[in-house]
């Protein structure tokens, strides 16, 4: 391409250095992104181009007087796909996939999470525009108004296919078989780009679209052989220990186990739950397995023992599926279920999905009295949850199997003055700074509602089940949460910090013979471990998770993003480390684990891309031919 050339394309050009500039900076900014070599930072400087050249360059296909329109068009739409991932990497550290673009249900009740997110200078995101704007309105030189001959539009797309092949050329020899590691978004925007990565989650979103359609029932074969092996007996003493008890499972909002026992300025965080873990079985090694999908993952998980999805929530991508969660297994054994959530019945598609699990009702935001001075935040406050909820529960018809989810816990942990019980934090992170009494108050809540079981006649024969749905701090404040556990935030430290807890509780059973289980377990592990104690057996039963209390049971658990956890080590961002010492180790003695963690959230993802469930009837396969006609 000559001067003459060039000269034409400045507005184009201008757009892509504008906007590529921008997305590096944002990169190095509002992206946590390891950076372990100078070809590491080349690459991460050069990625964003090879998309920005395509995409500006379609302008010289488009006629004179609609062009300088598509520039600027394209250039907001890109710096708000660029925008929302910003957002969304503050919160969750992690980047948008296009499953969560559909899931619009959410969006009415997440106003004041977002509003929270926001920072003053995000502004400065969309100044490159009005730079744009401003010189094609006032510079005649980078006018728009010329005609590109088909000889400068070939010139320039195969400098563009010489910079997209360079670009894949380095991050290929820097990360051998890239895009088959799509559990790591981190390494696929670090190599590729944030843009190229959102296109080649577009097509991974067309895949698994089409893997339902072609499924068939000796798919699954493979994967009940690897069930079956890894199938762990009861322990004989406490199976059935709980036999035809009401089964009253809490889900703690954003609880993580790190605040457990501990104290701000000389007040107890939790002091019910510490007093109830002295008369539990308690679970201290216990780590939530969820995904995006936060606490609809860990109902999932909880209730089917299957791994959550890579991208998206399973309870908007499929719903519809065949499932064999706990409330239709328990319902076989003349169980009445029910869901109590104060929330509206659509958020994370929950008015869909439960009715597949098997749930008989679902008390939603419909069923509460909710108003100004009972709510906060995300909603009914948990103290006015659980008054309300026990009213309704005393209604259902025994035995019956129930879910409370808790929202008062929940980003950006909003309270009132008055609910305060302890004070908040001192740090440079407002979000971990309020966690704490909000924390304090839905332990207050928890303990409002046990004393009411008792007071109505619903305690002594049930079975109580708490847990934490997922994490309530992100990695965006590892600074503030080292000066609160007083030590420095390693990758290490963040997988440990995964921990939510745990609680079994039954009266008359567990207060005579408590006991602490530090086996490596996780939210996989709930339905086995509580289906067992309710006397059910699961030996024909589809779940990747194992009784915590067998004999047999492997201290192993994997986390969605590939992270797992063994008795003696811990693997993170392909780093081994020794779980005595939290240094890194030898990444040999990681290796024996690697294939077992990949190979459970493959087929567990076939399980649910495929939906393999509907070709599975107890013990037999269904023929897959007639199943899909």
């Amino acid at each position: 391409m000559n001067t003459s050339s060039l000269s034409k394309m400045s507005l184009i050009l201008l757009a892509t250095l504008l906007l590529w500039i921008k997305t590096y900076i944002v990169y190095k900014t509002s992206f946590d992104i390891k950076i372990e070599s100078w070809l590491q930072e080349f690459i991460l400087f050069i990625n964003p181009l090879s998309f920005l050249l395509v995409l500006f360059g379609i302008a010289m296909f488009i006629k004179e007087k609609h062009r300088n329109r598509y520039l600027i068009i394209t250039s907001l739409l890109v710096s708000f796909i660029l925008f929302a991932n910003v957002l969304y990497y503050r919160e969750f550290t992690d980047f948008i996939t296009i499953p969560l673009l559909f899931q619009t249900n959410n969006l009415a009740d997440l106003d004041n999470s977002i509003f929270e997110l926001l920072h003053f200078t995000d502004i400065l995101m969309f100044v490159d525009i009005v730079v744009l704007y401003f010189m094609m309105r006032n510079r005649h030189k980078l006018s728009s108004r010329t005609t590109f001959t088909n000889r400068e539009r070939r010139g320039y797309f195969l400098v563009v296919t010489v910079v997209v092949f360079f670009n894949l050329g380095l991050a290929e020899s820097e990360r051998p078989q890239l895009l088959t590691r799509t559990f790591d978004r981190e390494m696929l925007v670090k190599n590729i780009g944030s843009y190229n990565y959102h296109l080649y989650d577009l097509v991974l979103t067309s895949k698994t679209s089409a893997q339902r359609a072609l499924a068939d029932s000796s798919e699954f074969v493979e994967i009940e052989n690897f069930l079956n092996a890894n199938y762990t007996m009861p322990d004989e003493d406490l199976f059935g220990i709980a036999k035809n008890r009401n089964v009253i499972m809490v889900s703690m909002e954003s609880l993580q186990s790190f605040v457990i026992d501990e104290t701000i300025n000389g007040e107890e965080i939790t002091p019910f739950l510490n007093d109830i873990i002295g008369e539990s079985y308690y679970f201290n090694n216990f780590y939530h397995q969820t995904g995006q999908g936060k606490t609809s993952d860990s109902e999932f998980v909880v209730e089917n023992s299957l791994y959550p999805l890579g991208r998206g929530a399973v309870f908007f991508t499929n719903a519809e599926n065949e499932y064999r969660a706990t409330p239709e297994i328990l319902k076989e054994k003349d169980y009445y279920s029910a869901v109590f959530h104060a929330n509206n019945k659509s958020f994370w598609n929950r008015d869909v999905m439960y009715p597949n699990l098997g749930y008989d009702r679902y008390f939603s935001l419909v069923d509460y009295d909710v108003n100004e001075d009972n709510s906060i935040g995300w909603g009914l406050k948990d103290i006015e949850f659980f008054d309300q909820s026990v009213e309704k529960l005393k209604s259902l018809p025994q035995p019956f199997y129930t879910k409370f989810i808790t929202l008062t816990n929940h980003f950006p942990f909003e309270l009132d003055e008055e609910d305060k019980m302890v004070d908040e934090f001192t740090s440079n992170s407002r979000t971990l700074n309020r966690y704490f009494p909000t924390v304090r108050y839905m332990d207050e809540a928890l303990k409002g509602f046990v004393d009411q079981l008792k007071q109505e006649g619903l305690y002594d024969n049930s079975i109580l089940v708490f847990y934490g749905d997922h994490y309530g701090i992100s990695e965006n404040h590892n600074k503030a949460m080292g000066e609160f556990l007083q030590e420095d935030i390693t990758p290490f430290d963040v997988v440990q910090l995964q921990k939510v807890p745990f609680i079994i509780h039954i009266p008359g059973v567990t207060d005579n013979n408590p006991e602490v289980i530090s086996k490596v377990s996780g939210q996989l592990d709930v339905k086995p471990t509580l289906l067992h104690l309710l006397g059910v057996d699961t030996k024909d039963d589809v779940h990747f998770g194992s009784d915590i209390f067998s004999e047999d049971k492997l201290d192993f658990i994997v986390l969605r993003d590939g992270s797992f956890i063994t008795e003696d080590y811990v693997y993170t961002k392909s780093t081994c480390y020794d779980k005595e010492t939290g240094e890194e180790t030898d990444s040999s003695k990681c290796e024996p684990y690697e294939e077992k963690a990949r190979q459970e959230l493959e087929y567990s993802d076939n399980i649910v891309y495929g939906d393999l469930l509907r070709f599975y009837e107890g013990t037999s396969l269904t023929n897959g031919l007639t199943e899909q006609e």
